[in-house]
């Protein structure tokens, strides 16, 4: 298992806009560097990306949650 953690301080958000789908959900294949969600702070957004290939196991935060650098917010099992 692979524990993706937050580069930053901020708010993460599994989704680009209110109105779009998700990055992913738990359960889907992902793939080293894909994008999984993205931390805002002060109206700038950085991406958050898988570092491995596998599938995606869950989410540690919620949407739309606090972070602080280095919070784990999903785990991927890799393969």
């Amino acid at each position: 298992m692979a524990e993706i953690q937050s580069p930053l301080p901020g708010v993460f958000y599994r989704k680009p806009g209110p109105d779009k789908d998700p990055y992913v959900q738990e359960g889907d294949r992902v793939e080293a560097g894909q994008v999984i969600g993205m931390v805002e702070i002060m109206k700038q957004f950085t991406e958050v990306h898988s570092d491995v290939a596998g599938t995606l196991e869950s989410f540690s935060v919620e949407d739309a949650a606090m972070v602080n650098p280095g919070d784990t917010i999903a785990v991927v099992a890799e393969g």
